[in-house]
């Protein structure tokens, strides 16, 4: 298994010499066990060059593996021990055809009381939860949903997403890899959400803790805060997430 890891983690051919010494044996030792992945399909060589790489067995394997993910699913899961080991509420939002939706709430044992319950649907740039899509989601994606907002609340178009303001915000974001709020949206409670991406380094659903203010000080870097990164990444693991595809496709997702 770890000289099929080796080939998936390079996500590219190698020869033996390199693949060997990434899966931590002698390339003597290796061989025969490409050799019977190779008759498996799990391994092809190149006639050319020699070198190995994932073969159409594997692909079909972690096709399959795909299709029976479900985010929500992997995620709930992480969301529930989140919640009780900070003791702070947690949301699940998913991207909805009106904007971010709360898909999952966890309360602690002293639940917070706010206006937030399984359906609603949050503003895109007046929640953080919003927010947090809104930097790592595709712009004309966002725009569609800002406008129909817009026309909804306030009524005629809006330009807010095009302010210095507004993208300085979403860039700072992406920069912590997580979005913070005081007393925002609502006055009291304090809020850190924190995207989870897929295999396509696309965002999946967002992961969002509040507390109250004099209990919880939503810094990023604080317990909540690692707690929340940790959750986060175990769930975009899961889902087939590298960071390295996401910092590669970063600007691209930005700019589509």
């Amino acid at each position: 298994m770890r000289v099929l890891q080796a080939l998936t983690e390079r996500r590219r051919p190698l020869p033996l010499k390199d693949l060997a010494q990434l899966a931590g044996m002698p390339p003597g030792q290796a061989h025969p066990y490409l050799v019977s992945f190779m008759a498996a399909g799990m391994v092809k060589q190149s006639p050319l060059t020699g070198h190995y790489e994932l073969g159409p067995a594997a692909l079909q394997m972690g096709l399959a593996a795909l299709q029976q993910l479900d985010p929500l699913t992997e995620a709930s899961q992480e969301a529930a021990l989140l919640c009780d080991q900070a003791d702070l509420s947690v949301a699940l939002c998913v991207w909805g055809h009106l904007g971010p939706t709360v898909v999952r709430l966890d309360e602690p044992r002293y639940p917070l009381h706010v206006n937030l319950r399984v359906g609603t649907v949050m503003s895109v740039f007046n929640t953080i939860t919003g927010r947090v899509f809104a930097a790592y989601l595709p712009e004309k994606m966002v725009r569609s949903v800002l406008e129909d907002e817009h026309r909804r609340v306030v009524g005629g178009s809006s330009a807010v997403f095009d302010t210095p303001e507004v993208q300085r915000m979403l860039a700072e974001i992406r920069a912590a890899g997580m979005g913070r709020g005081l007393s925002t949206p609502q006055p009291g409670v304090n809020t850190l959400s924190a995207p989870v991406f897929d295999a396509q380094a696309k965002i999946a659903l967002v992961i969002t803790v509040f507390g109250p203010q004099g209990f919880f000080d939503a810094e990023i870097d604080g317990p909540a805060g690692h707690l929340l990164r940790e959750h986060a990444g175990r769930v975009s693991y899961r889902l087939g997430f590298k960071p390295a595809v996401a910092n590669l496709n970063n600007d691209k997702l930005i700019d589509e």
